[in-house]
C-alpha cells in the first residue's frame, strides 16, 4: 500500500496561496517503494483547486489536503511528462488518506476532465 511517510506542514502566504514549510514525500505504489514523490520546502500551492461555488461541497483543504499539493507538485513538473499518471497518483493518494469514495470519483474526473490547462507541455 502506498503511504505519505512525512506530515504536511505549510504556510499562508497570501489569498488561497500556500507555501510547503518541510519537505514531505509519498510512496508511489506499495510502501516502501522504489519511486518516492518529494515535494520540496518552497513549493507554492492552492491546495484542490475548487471552484468557490463547490467549497460547500469540496472544500479545497480537507483531508485530500496532502494529495491535492502532491498532485499540484506533479503538474507542475510535469512527471514523467504523463498527465494520466499524475491523476492516477492523486486517486491513489485520496484513497491513502481515507477521502471518501464518491470525493475521489468527483475530484479525480474533475481533474482528468479539466486539468489539461494547468499540465503544461
Amino acid at each position: 500500500m502506498s503511504e505519505f511517510t512525512t506530515p504536511l506542514v505549510v504556510e499562508l502566504i497570501g489569498n488561497d496561496e500556500w507555501s510547503v514549510y518541510e519537505k514531505f514525500e509519498y510512496h508511489v505504489g506499495t510502501y516502501p517503494s522504489k519511486e518516492i514523490i518529494g515535494v520540496p520546502k518552497g513549493f507554492h500551492t492552492d491546495f484542490a483547486s475548487v471552484p468557490r461555488i463547490f467549497w460547500n461541497i469540496i472544500s479545497p483543504i480537507d483531508k485530500h489536503g496532502k494529495a491535492a499539493v502532491l498532485h499540484d507538485y506533479l503538474y507542475s513538473i510535469q512527471y514523467k511528462n504523463n498527465r494520466k499518471l499524475c491523476d492516477n497518483i492523486f486517486k491513489e493518494a485520496m484513497g491513502i488518506l481515507g477521502v471518501k469514495k464518491w470525493k475521489i470519483f468527483v475530484m479525480y474526473w474533475a481533474v482528468r476532465l479539466f486539468g489539461k490547462s494547468h499540465f503544461k507541455k
